[in-house]
């Protein structure tokens, strides 16, 4: 069992920066770790991806902008978000995914709202 709190949501201005994280409850160093969002209205989207020993994937919206990166002796992810913009408000999600089950462990969500 794999419990995950995020943090570091809130309200930004367009071009402005944040940067969430995401504490597990248990290591993680074996868990493909992953940030979703979800805007209203929409499904629930994958943002990116990190695996144990650091292979990153992405989606093409938000590279060159969102770094996601991990500390597996803080058992602890985060998203770097930079040059927001109106598309990026979403709830955003932490995930850890099992690598030999694929079973799938969420966070409760954090808010990023960008607006001006």
């Amino acid at each position: 069992q794999v419990q995950l709190v995020e943090s570091g949501g809130g309200l930004v201005q367009p071009g402005g920066s944040l940067r969430l994280s995401c504490a597990a409850s248990s290591r993680i160093l074996i868990y493909i770790m992953g940030w979703y969002r979800q805007a209203p209205g929409k499904q629930r989207e994958l943002v990116a991806t990190i695996t144990g020993d650091g292979s990153i994937d992405a989606v093409d919206s938000v590279k060159g902008r969102f770094t996601i990166s991990r500390d597996n002796a803080e058992d602890t992810v985060y998203l770097q978000m930079n040059m927001l913009n109106s598309e990026d408000t979403a709830v955003y999600y932490c995930n850890a995914r099992h690598p030999v089950s694929q079973h799938d462990y969420w966070g409760q969500g954090t808010q990023v709202t960008v607006s001006s």
